[in-house]
């Protein structure tokens, strides 16, 4: 496989927007507007440029090149800290129970109510497979490369982390949750939130949002059939993040009633199970599957790759992983069973 995730750049600009054309709407974290991007991509060039271990909020974009051709064919992206530059805000279920005494009765309400508690946790998101690449796993390495990143750098990452994943977007791009919920209040179209949320952040959801929670009853049976559910393409995500220890905790997204992902972050199977090692040979021909990283923060590099682990804490890698990664012998290597 010629396939390695690296940090991006500028020159990556226009990749990004053709494969934001692609998402199909409901995609925050990558859309389809090039000044934004640029944004994007202007912010996480100074992320990397930062070489301080401090908590902060940044942001960090990483692309999946094919190094024969130097195509950039997937994205993913981690956020160190949310909610700083505005809150970060997530709907909570929870239950209301009320009692009777003179009809006997018990009645329990289930509520939608707007929070920020997940506020200065960390965030993947962003993660984007250019459909014709969606075979051989290499959604996996996206997705796996990003918690090498964090057990890297941990000390830029909080002690929680979270991953949004995208609802329900019907056939004509609208959402269900958005029109029964807080399309009511704002009188735009899911498009033109989501696009708007995407290009100039949710200060209007706090400015317009009703503070009040949300009986769940009340909505519509189309609104209330999409709560917590993830849109069929992320199903396969949502697997990734439960074997990696996430677990939905009550948490969906405002827009589209997507199920959000908590997970404390030294307990993510991929950062816990992580380990680094000096490079002792490059010659391995059957070893143990792996991802495999090298370097730090703008020089970052993953690949899927064999290893061998030894007793003495060294690790040898094949040859193919090796050029692709540009390691040699004695370097440091970053791994995990694959």
């Amino acid at each position: 496989m010629t396939f390695r995730l690296r940090a991006a750049r500028s020159a990556d600009l226009e990749a990004l927007y053709e494969m934001a054309k692609l998402t199909g709407g409901g995609f925050t974290n990558l859309p389809p507007d090039r000044a934004a991007l640029k944004n994007k991509l202007e912010r996480a060039e100074a992320s990397f440029a930062k070489d301080t271990d401090t908590l902060a909020d940044e942001l960090f974009v990483l692309v999946l090149e094919d190094a024969r051709t130097g195509a950039v064919r997937g994205t993913c992206q981690l956020m160190s800290q949310v909610g700083q530059r505005w809150p970060f805000y997530s709907y909570r279920l929870n239950t209301l129970t009320q009692y009777s005494q003179e009809l006997d009765r018990t009645v329990r309400a289930e509520l939608l109510s707007l929070v920020t508690d997940l506020e200065g946790s960390s965030e993947v998101g962003g993660l984007f497979l250019h459909p014709n690449e969606r075979a051989g796993g290499l959604g996996l390495l996206l997705a796996r490369s990003r918690y090498l990143f964090v057990a890297m750098h941990r000390k830029r990452f909080a002690d929680r982390i979270l991953a949004e994943l995208r609802g329900i977007i019907d056939e004509r791009g609208g959402s269900p949750f958005w029109d029964g919920v807080a399309g009511r209040f704002f009188g735009m179209s899911f498009q033109d939130a989501d696009y708007f949320n995407a290009i100039n952040g949710n200060q209007f959801i706090a400015d317009l949002m009703p503070k009040h929670p949300v009986y769940i009853a009340m909505l519509s049976e189309d609104a209330r059939s999409v709560i917590g559910v993830p849109h069929p393409t992320g199903r396969a995500a949502m697997r990734m993040l439960e074997d990696e220890g996430f677990r939905a905790e009550g948490y969906v997204d405002i827009f589209d009633g997507g199920p959000t992902m908590v997970a404390r972050t030294d307990s993510v199977t991929s950062v816990k199970n992580s380990s680094l090692r000096k490079v002792t040979a490059l010659s391995v021909a059957e070893g143990e599957r792996a991802i495999l990283a090298t370097g730090r923060l703008g020089t970052f590099r993953a690949c899927f790759g064999a290893r061998v682990l030894d007793a003495e804490g060294g690790i040898a890698i094949d040859s193919a992983s090796a050029d692709l990664l540009d390691v040699c012998e004695g370097d440091m290597v970053w791994s995990v069973a694959r």
